[in-house]
């Protein structure tokens, strides 16, 4: 081989090494970032977790403006014999007793600051029985599962159609006595309807949290969230007819707080 000859395929190999070193130096920064910055495809987030040897509570009713809200009404379901086989079924958007409403969703609103939590793998589920959807009202956290169920003896529909990006709708049917659909929902969302399109009174709703500090009011307009760390925060009531009514409310370490919410302000709805 001639000394030019050489010369340029020393000054090639060079080239290539140069380029192949510098290709690696990019895969690698890429991939560092990747693995390291939040918000990017692919990232890997810094979940909080719950000290609960730090942990507060808040714990609080519901109330009604009145010791009993509007008398229920009853629900005609002779379009479908197979659901007239169970206890007679009432209308659910007013349920209070002795001035307590029963179904509120309950949240911290703001004050985790920039805290993620982990999603529960855990589902929640909503089962069909006796032509109703039940639990009437429930809570989860983005990305947990949501499981539908049919223990009735009749085909149900299982319909909902959010409005933040990121929940997808749903319209689903599911046979007699069978069944078992899971959907997740990935954005903060209150309040999203369900509805089965084969018996038009069936109706629940779902809420959908940024973070697992949530309840809804038990049959005495009871709840309890637990876990928070101390500090100042906005909690939350939302009822499917009433609305909104908000608190400020700060909890210590290792301190339970009482918290109640009064909807006295809020005209009721038919």
């Amino acid at each position: 081989m001639s000394i030019e000859a050489r010369v340029k395929n020393n000054r090639n190999t060079k080239i290539l090494g140069a380029v192949l070193v510098s290709a690696a130096l990019l895969v690698s920064a890429g991939c560092k970032k990747q693995s390291t910055s939040a918000g990017e495809p692919g990232a890997t987030a810094a979940y909080a977790t719950i000290d609960w040897n730090t942990a507060g509570t808040i714990t609080g009713t519901v109330h009604f403006p009145h010791k009993s809200g509007p008398p229920p009404v009853e629900i005609d379901m002779a379009q479908d014999p197979a659901c007239n086989t169970g206890p007679t079924n009432y209308s659910e958007g007013y349920m209070v007793k002795d001035g307590k409403l029963q179904n509120v969703f309950v949240y911290v609103k703001d004050g985790l600051g920039n805290r993620i939590y982990p999603a529960p793998s855990e589902p929640v589920v909503i089962d069909q029985k006796g032509c109703r959807y039940t639990p009437h009202v429930i809570g989860v956290q983005t990305g947990q599962p949501v499981r539908f169920t049919n223990s009735d003896p009749t085909m149900h529909n299982i319909h909902m159609m959010p409005t933040v990006r990121g929940n997808d709708t749903v319209d689903i049917s599911q046979p007699p006595n069978s069944g078992a659909d899971t959907r997740v929902f990935h954005s903060p969302e209150l309040m999203i309807p369900v509805r089965c399109n084969n018996h038009p009174w069936m109706q629940a709703f779902i809420n959908v949290s940024s973070n697992p500090f949530f309840a809804v009011t038990d049959a005495n307009g009871h709840f309890v969230i637990k876990g928070l760390p101390p500090g100042t925060y906005t909690v939350v009531a939302d009822h499917e007819k009433l609305g909104q009514v908000s608190e400020t409310v700060t909890v210590g370490a290792k301190q339970t707080v009482t918290q109640d919410f009064d909807y006295s302000g809020q005209a009721t709805q038919p």
